[in-house]
């Protein structure tokens, strides 16, 4: 049985800090808990956190996805204010489909982060608008919608006034779908209530966060950072830590436009590929990490192009081996369209254009009235 420590918490992560097996959550050497206790240390990051932290390495463990949903199920129970952190550059990708059912009567606060990826010429009024349009066909009505920035503070002390508002003395849960930004958001909010930086351990990778983390508010009560909910269908989920560096941004995203005439192909990296099959020559836009490669080429061709160049001009992947199986799809646009990948990005698509995109099998796509 692996030994766990009594009381003591990795606060990167929130898990359990154990010394006994380097497989599980909260692993910490023996020598090294035992010199940080001799020093009185107050504050722990398991093996994990350190190494992430410090090296930007990345150690996978085995977490129970049944966890999550357990998670999920026991909100209900919960008398508190539910914090609903959503990525706008990856809604479709980040939303927990009937969060509205699990919350139960607990009002939520939906927060769109990662603003501060979005082109300057995006107006904020109509992302606002947008993102609650979003959550009210996902049959979620939350009672404040705020658009915020952790990387770059922007309004973070608007939302600790409408959290304040809104918890009327109740506990605060977190919640969202891993690489969202959730940690980095709290992380935020300390900053700006007791002065500390990056207490919590956060990252590109998804699901950095093990376990519930608890920040003390007034009256004896939390704002709890809770594990990222997995969502299986994010192109991040099939890529490896170093791969993840090509389609997490971290900087402002700069539109590639790219005039085509069918039949020719785009190729987002390896990632996607995208046949503009019919209709007039016309711009394609994309919107994907500033340092992923957009390549174009002739229809006729893609399929040795992507043969011969995959790992090499095409990257990532960087091994396109552990991919799933390219799934193709076919669609006509009556309107002009933004092609969303799931955790990747997304395509401005001119109206009347017929299309196939290939994706990995299982990473999500959709088509909607574009934001831009």
């Amino acid at each position: 049985m692996t030994e766990i420590t009594d009381e003591l918490y990795c606060i990167g992560c929130g898990a359990k800090l154990q010394t006994t097996d380097p497989e599980l959550a909260g692993y910490i050497p023996a020598s090294s808990l035992k010199k940080q206790l001799a020093d009185h240390n107050e504050v722990f990051y398991c093996q994990r956190c350190f190494r992430l932290r410090h090296y930007n390495e990345i150690t996978d463990i085995a977490i129970d996805d049944h966890e999550f949903t357990d998670l999920l199920n026991s909100l209900s129970a919960q008398k508190a204010l539910i914090v609903n952190v959503v990525d706008l550059f990856d809604f479709d990708g980040s939303v927990i489909p009937g969060l509205h059912r699990f919350v139960g009567d607990n009002p939520v606060v939906l927060v769109g982060n990662k603003a501060d990826l979005l082109p300057k010429s995006v107006h904020r009024p109509k992302i606002l608008n947008w993102l609650q349009q979003q959550a009210a066909q996902q049959g979620l009505h939350p009672v404040a919608t705020l658009l915020t920035s952790a990387k770059k503070l922007y309004q973070v002390d608007e939302l600790l006034a409408t959290i304040e508002k809104k918890r009327q003395g109740r506990d605060v849960y977190v919640v969202g779908t891993t690489n969202v930004g959730k940690s980095t958001l709290i992380n935020a909010i300390i900053k700006q209530t007791a002065g500390q930086n990056d207490v919590i351990t956060t990252s590109r990778f998804p699901g950095t966060t093990l376990d519930q983390i608890q920040i003390p508010l007034s009256n004896d009560h939390y704002l709890i950072d809770t594990p990222g909910i997995i969502n299986g269908t994010q192109m991040a989920h099939y890529l490896s830590p170093k791969e993840l560096r090509f389609v997490s941004p971290q900087n402002e995203l700069r539109p590639r436009v790219f005039q085509l005439t069918p039949p020719q192909t785009l190729f987002l990296g390896g990632l996607v590929r995208i046949d503009f099959l019919a209709g007039k020559r016309s711009s394609l836009i994309v919107y994907v990490e500033n340092n992923l490669l957009v390549h174009r080429t002739k229809t006729a061709t893609a399929d040795d192009f992507y043969q011969r160049q995959r790992g090499k001009l095409l990257v990532p992947p960087t091994d396109a081996d552990h991919l799933p199986e390219f799934k193709a799809h076919e669609f006509t646009t009556k309107t002009a369209q933004d092609l969303v990948i799931a955790g990747l990005g997304w395509v401005r698509l001119p109206a009347e254009s017929q299309f196939r995109v290939f994706v990995p099998a299982g990473v999500n796509y959709s088509l909607r009235t574009p934001i831009v």
